[in-house]
């Protein structure tokens, strides 16, 4: 690996990424731009190696301090080809924490390329092909969700699904300012943010609690 690539990586500043890891992250973007001719993991227009660090692999791991190291599971609900859930899971392997990756994906197609990804890197992951709003009295640690639904719809299906959590980390875009405001109208939430490393526009959320406003 060149130390351009290396490099690149170093603005997860707290992760102080080795180049073990980061070998194992160029192979995940490898086996992305392969599984793409089959299957739309990510946008065919945007499949070059750099766009995928940068958008996708790093954009994930800049979670990884939010993500609670003490409990038994983490949950990716609604991975789709497996940002944020399978970065982490790699990421893990360096930490040397046991701490299973539980990614919740209902497309056959994308479970699969999750489950041969899992397998080829040896991540500590369980693939639960499910309609997650069809799972109940979920218990987990981190609830994690990117690109998936409207923040709105992720409260909801947390208020109704979740059992037991710790935190929610979700991924604020261009219009993240209004979509909080909106949703803060909405539900209480004990939460901080931090902004992105990959987009000045964007943010993440941690949310600790939630509570919907009597309406």
């Amino acid at each position: 690996m060149d130390n351009q690539i290396f490099n690149s990586y170093s603005k997860i500043s707290n992760l102080n990424v080795s180049r073990e890891t980061c070998n194992e992250l160029e192979s995940l973007i490898s086996m992305i731009q392969e599984k793409n001719k089959e299957i739309n993991i990510i946008s065919r227009e945007m499949l070059e190696k750099e766009h995928i660090r940068e958008r996708h692999i790093i954009d994930s791991a800049q979670i990884i301090d939010f993500v609670d190291l003490n409990c038994n599971t983490t949950c990716d609900i609604g991975t789709g080809g497996g940002m944020p859930g399978l970065i982490v899971a790699i990421v893990m392997k360096k930490i040397k924490n046991d701490m299973k990756i539980n990614l919740y994906e209902k497309s056959y197609h994308k479970s699969v390329f999750l489950k041969e990804v899992s397998k080829k890197l040896n991540l500590n992951t369980d693939v639960i092909q499910k309609d997650i709003f069809k799972v109940k009295n979920i218990e987990t640690g981190t609830i994690m969700s990117r690109a998936f639904k409207p923040m709105p719809a992720i409260l909801d299906l947390v208020n109704q699904n979740f059992k037991k959590y710790k935190n929610i980390i979700l991924f604020m875009g261009n219009s993240g300012r209004k979509i909080l405001s909106d949703t803060l109208k909405v539900w209480d939430l004990d939460y901080e943010e931090k902004k992105s490393l990959t987009n000045d526009n964007s943010f993440i959320l941690n949310i600790r609690k939630i509570k919907k406003k009597i309406s």
